[in-house]
């Protein structure tokens, strides 16, 4: 009985939490009907709360939210992380992106081994994934050399095919990222299946060139830094530049994809890129302690045996797929701090703006402890 009732009540809470969803769209909607003229943007809604209760309200940029608002973003976007199950999300998210590593590394090496031979681009990924725990680059090194062994370097109609197969594979991952990034924004997905596929598509070929650049940091930079000149000083502030210049891509994918993954008017790219710096510091010291922690104490090894790589790698990709999904609430709730338009074009009046954190205000601009949904939103009347 006691069992029968817990699952009860987990089936009642996601079923509140969907009504709950579903009251804030109508109330946008509603908003939508009688919203201030399309010449008066700036006209917030007359119940909007004060600055000193929510500061930052009339924040144009991130960075005019008062470090008061910035406890209170904080709060909120922890607690829709919970309330939105994202710790659970982001370990399907992790699965699927599992599944789409293989072919993403197929596809890449493919492209990559029409200008150079597939054994470079091979060495070159097994370069760029140095960082990851032993036992995850183990893995990665064994597909790297199973896929080398087939590859050619001729663009032929059977080449293309298996290019084209790859990408379409890897591409359900990112799909499975859309979604989850959607869930952030608290957006309901409205593209058709084509749209959406096209865009995950498009972000997975992003993600092919993100990898290509990042081999270039790490792999080619260093090769053209040994023969300049520099000095000793200079090999050190060109080696910081790399490093930096390596997280700067990392945050700049981030920022694309918390831009158009949503089904959304556009934010601004200023309403994107703070949270993506601030989870892109968070990943790489997450993902250097996680590194050390797998090759210096965990046994993995073990207790797995053969599949402590399998394991490893899909840890590091949970904590990855985490972050980045809370980064996307982080950002989501700094829109909804403000009450200033912050999607792309002319300024909008709130409830026109076709995203629901532009649209809305917090009902409470902190979470209370034991809030069924701690955001719960207001929509502008």
């Amino acid at each position: 009985m006691t069992g029968t009732g817990a699952r009860e009540s987990s089936v009642d809470r996601i079923r509140q939490r969907v009504e709950e969803k579903a009251a804030r769209r109508a109330a946008a909607a509603k908003a939508a009907a009688a919203a201030p003229p399309a010449d008066e943007p700036d006209r917030l809604p007359p119940d909007t709360p004060a600055p000193d209760r929510m500061p930052g309200i009339d924040a144009a940029s991130p960075t005019g939210i008062p470090l008061r608002g910035w406890k209170q973003i904080v709060k909120r976007a922890w607690a829709e992380n919970n309330a939105d199950n994202m710790p659970i999300i982001a370990g399907g998210v992790a699965f699927f992106g599992f599944l789409a590593i293989f072919p993403a590394l197929i596809a890449l090496i493919s492209i990559y081994g029409l200008v150079a031979s597939p054994e470079q681009a091979a060495e070159q990924v097994e370069e760029l994934t140095a960082g990851l725990p032993t036992e995850a680059q183990s893995l990665i090194s064994d597909q790297v050399t199973a896929v080398t062994e087939n590859a050619g370097g001729a663009l032929t109609l059977s080449l293309i095919i298996s290019i084209v197969a790859a990408l379409w594979s890897a591409s359900g991952g990112v799909n499975n990222l859309v979604k989850a990034v959607n869930i952030a924004y608290d957006e309901v997905e409205t593209r058709n299946f084509v749209k959406l596929r096209a865009l995950s598509v498009a972000l997975t070929l992003g993600a092919v060139v993100f990898v290509v650049l990042t081999i270039g940091l790490v792999a080619v930079v260093p090769i053209v830094l040994d023969a300049l000149p520099l000095g000793g000083l200079g090999t050190v502030l060109a080696e910081v530049a790399r490093w930096v210049g390596l997280l700067a891509v990392v945050a700049g994918s981030l920022a694309i994809l918390y831009r158009v993954a949503p089904d959304r008017d556009a934010p601004r790219f200023r309403w994107v890129s703070l949270g993506s710096i601030v989870v892109t510091v968070v990943w790489a010291l997450v993902s250097l302690g996680f590194t050390l922690y797998v090759n210096n104490f965990g046994s993995y090894d073990k207790t797995y045996g053969a599949i402590a790589g399998v394991i490893v790698l899909m840890l590091w990709l949970y904590l990855t797929c985490y972050l980045v999904l809370l980064g996307a609430e982080i950002n989501a709730e700094t829109e909804h701090q403000t009450a200033v338009d912050t999607t792309g074009g002319d300024p909008e009046p709130m409830g026109v703006r076709g995203a629901v954190v532009a649209d809305t205000l917090p009902d409470k601009p902190e979470p209370e402890k034991g809030d069924s949904d701690p955001t719960r939103k207001n929509a502008a009347p």
